[in-house]
């Protein structure tokens, strides 16, 4: 099939355009690099079936030819990002939505939105299953992000409901490996770097706030799984491991050796309304879609490691 990868220069973007480019699928990526970057697909540039176009989503978008697909993966999604870029948060999550959506029913293609876990907010639910609606601050720092993608789902399903477009919606939680910004400001990064400089890890608050962690691979191929299949969502694709933000920083600390340890600093400004717990319930994801994840937390970890390790040499970090 032909198909249109929006954010696919970014961190998830390129590895799903990986999977679709090894499955012998014609690629086209649409990224305006403001958080995604052209080396994420430089291994790939010369293959005949990839399309690169640099463009910003949130402004209309024409594509020629036929488009059997769309997913709309473009926005940046860090919490560093939620104060820096506000408001292309909110224009590539509302209006890049609503062109990529108008596309897919020009085109009569299927549609995939990428949301997220935070439409969960900071959950009163524990884990959190798809029809939790979720408790969101609208007007805190992290709430341009959450409402953005509240809002994304809600035309998407307004587009499936008055105009028939097929659609599909997976909501991601905290997904990690190579490809990730080293300046990200999300705690895989974060963490990884400071152990590989011999720093201790900074963990915020208290440090028994839980994630759970995703190797990007076993994402894609939820993703991917989601796509093929005729369920609409939104699904939850995520590790159901459940980990404090300590023991995590504890295990990246054993996994490099670093003896610098652990500094528990105050909750900065960005950070506010951090979600205390998160865990997604994937009952319907393996149900439906027969996935669960099958990359160990000590396997990605250590492959993480490694690109993270390489990209410091490269830098001169």
């Amino acid at each position: 099939m032909r198909i249109v990868i929006t954010g696919g220069a970014g961190f998830v973007g390129s590895h799903l355009v990986d999977r679709y480019l090894a499955a012998g699928d014609d690629v086209v990526v649409v990224d305006n690099l403001i958080t995604g970057s052209r080396r994420n697909l430089a291994h790939a540039a010369d293959a005949p079936r990839l399309t690169v176009v640099e463009h910003d989503v949130s402004r209309p978008l024409s594509i020629d030819g036929p488009v059997d697909a769309i997913a709309h993966l473009a926005s940046p999604a860090s919490p560093i990002d939620f104060l820096r870029l506000p408001i292309q948060i909110l224009k590539v999550n509302s209006l890049g939505t609503y062109h990529m959506l108008g596309m897919a029913r020009a085109k009569g293609a299927r549609f995939l939105l990428a949301s997220t876990s935070e439409i969960y907010g900071d959950p009163e639910v524990h884990p959190q299953t798809e029809d939790y609606h979720g408790n969101v601050d609208t007007l805190g720092p992290r709430g341009a992000y959450d409402e953005a993608k509240r809002f994304a789902e809600a035309i998407t399903m307004a587009y499936h409901r008055m105009h028939g477009v097929d659609v599909r919606i997976v909501r991601i939680f905290n997904t990690y490996g190579p490809r990730m910004r080293l300046d990200d400001g999300r705690v895989v990064p974060n963490f990884v770097s400071q152990s590989l400089r011999g720093e201790p890890l900074t963990a915020f608050g208290d440090g028994e706030q839980t994630r759970s962690f995703c190797y990007v691979d076993d994402l894609v191929d939820g993703i991917v799984r989601l796509m093929a299949s005729d369920v609409v969502g939104p699904v939850n694709i995520g590790n159901p491991l459940e980990l404090s933000i300590v023991e995590f920083a504890r295990r990246i600390n054993a996994l490099t050796g670093n003896p610098a340890g652990i500094a528990l600093q105050p909750l900065p400004a960005e950070r506010t309304g951090d979600p205390s717990r998160r865990c997604p319930d994937i009952a319907r994801a393996t149900s439906l879609l027969g996935w669960q994840p099958r990359v160990s937390l000590d396997d990605g970890l250590a492959r993480t490691v490694a690109w993270f390790r390489d990209e410091l040499q490269r830098a001169g970090a």
